[in-house]
């Protein structure tokens, strides 16, 4: 099965790594920092971070091919676990039926000193 490099317009690792991969109908991100879309800064507010996080995976959905229904899993990294409480209201609006959302995990992490939090996720598409 060949491997697709998925990346996105304005996001980039500094590694020699994509912003995600599809094999098959699996396609997996690497980490996701929360950079506002098309620069290397990130806003000081955790709101704005998160907004960023889901705009980035929904761009790279779409590169691959993908929308937000095919999500399995998401983990976020947060520098503190407060934050995940902030999750839930774009977490609510991208899934918004409770029989049908994808697992979540929110992870402590330290991060860099400006990043309140990251993420990555796992998805199936179906071809």
């Amino acid at each position: 099965m060949p491997r697709q490099s998925i990346d996105i317009q304005g996001f980039g690792h500094v590694n020699p790594i994509p912003a995600a991969t599809r094999i098959g109908p699996l396609v997996v991100s690497s980490i996701i920092s929360p950079f506002n879309p098309g620069a290397r800064e990130i806003p000081e507010a955790v709101d704005d971070q998160i907004a960023n996080l889901f705009h980035h995976v929904g761009a790279m959905l779409t590169a691959a091919g993908a929308d937000w229904i095919n999500v399995a899993k998401m983990i976020f990294y947060v520098k503190d676990l407060a934050t995940r409480d902030r999750l839930n209201a774009p977490w609510a609006e991208k899934f918004p039926d409770p029989a049908s959302r994808p697992a979540r995990h929110t992870q402590h992490a330290t991060l860099a000193d400006n990043v309140h939090v990251a993420c990555d996720f796992l998805a199936y598409v179906e071809s």
